[in-house]
């Protein structure tokens, strides 16, 4: 079988990124621009400057992934392309170049979903096992999906209010930590000890989350010391925050692959980089005999990479678009 080149963009959020995937499972060449050090001044991404920033960087990175690669568009079967959810305007700077290469090169156009990138770049790590349940946690995105096949995602479950990295990013600025604050979070985690009294997030029987009352207790709880005049100590409150949040997802994924009878477990999102998520995830499954996959951590993030492998068992479908192709700020997964 002849060998596929997908030519992928992703530009959903602050990262401007390009790749080129052979056969949706190896990574010819990425490139990807990032935006923090603009928004960290800002302590958080800012949509507008987010999209201009796209505008400047994307001609650049399209360029210097096909020098990297060694490549011409002509080497190229296929364009594929982040269309959403993510910020209408920087979706929209990706779409756009998606659509021009197609049209000049006649090349195919393949949307794909981000959150089906995030699942799909496991692929890049080995090949996927069906069925199998996905937790997908991200800034945006706290969900539990099952699979009995590709491009088959069945949700059974989710966040009912904050995302869960939408909760660390609060809970860093309640303690003080600058953005982004996620991965200082985890880190001061393994800092401290498990010293203050927090919540359980909605411990049920259901395979859905809700991360809005332990941000709020961490708040409370805050307000309440500096009131007393007590020093926070940030290294124990992230500690107790996270062994809190980690094991309610641990908690429900573990119980969904019971329920559902599965044996493959595949972690996506930019929160997957959790170093605290990981290393309780691979404990619970070596001691259940789950095969776990956890993405590379250049692959959890936002990448262009995995919008290239997910596009793959599209192609094989040959589920392309129109040149009409819109961005969409939120969109299901299907």
């Amino acid at each position: 079988m002849k060998d596929t080149y997908i030519f992928a963009i992703e530009s959903s959020c602050d990262e401007t990124s390009a790749s080129i995937i052979k056969n949706g499972c190896e990574e010819i060449a990425t490139v990807i621009s990032t935006q923090i050090s603009t928004h960290k001044e800002y302590g958080g991404v800012v949509p507008e400057i987010a999209s201009r920033l796209h505008i400047n960087n994307i001609t650049l990175v399209l360029e210097e992934t096909l020098e990297k690669a060694n490549m011409k568009m002509e080497d190229i079967d296929a364009i594929a392309v982040t269309y959403g959810p993510g910020l209408i305007g920087s979706l929209l700077v990706g779409v756009e170049a998606a659509k021009a290469l197609s049209m000049i090169y006649d090349k195919p156009l393949i949307p794909v979903h981000h959150i089906a990138g995030h699942i799909y770049a496991n692929n890049l790590v080995k090949p996927l096992k069906f069925p199998l349940i996905a937790l997908v946690v991200s800034g945006g995105h706290t969900e539990l999906i099952y699979m009995k096949e590709h491009y088959s995602f069945e949700r059974i479950g989710g966040t009912l209010d904050d995302a869960i990295g939408e909760a660390y990013d609060k809970v860093a600025r309640v303690v003080g930590v600058p953005y982004p604050g996620g991965p200082l979070v985890d880190k001061l985690a393994h800092e401290g000890e498990d010293s203050y009294s927090l919540p359980m997030p909605l411990d049920d029987d259901s395979y859905n989350f809700s991360f809005s009352g332990i941000k709020s207790a961490v708040m409370n709880l805050v307000n309440n010391e500096r009131q007393k005049g007590n020093e926070i100590v940030k290294e124990n409150l992230c500690c107790s925050f996270q062994n809190r949040v980690v094991g309610i997802i641990v908690k429900k994924t573990m119980k969904a692959l019971e329920d559902y009878g599965v044996n493959n477990l595949i972690i996506a999102g930019g929160v997957s980089a959790n170093k605290g998520l990981r290393e309780t995830f691979k404990v619970e499954c070596e001691k259940n005999g789950i095969d776990l996959t956890i993405p590379e951590i250049k692959y959890c993030t936002d990448n262009a990479a995995m919008i290239g492998a997910a596009a793959y068992q599209l192609y094989l479908k040959g589920r392309f678009c129109d040149i009409d192709l819109n961005a969409k700020a939120s969109d299901k997964l299907n």
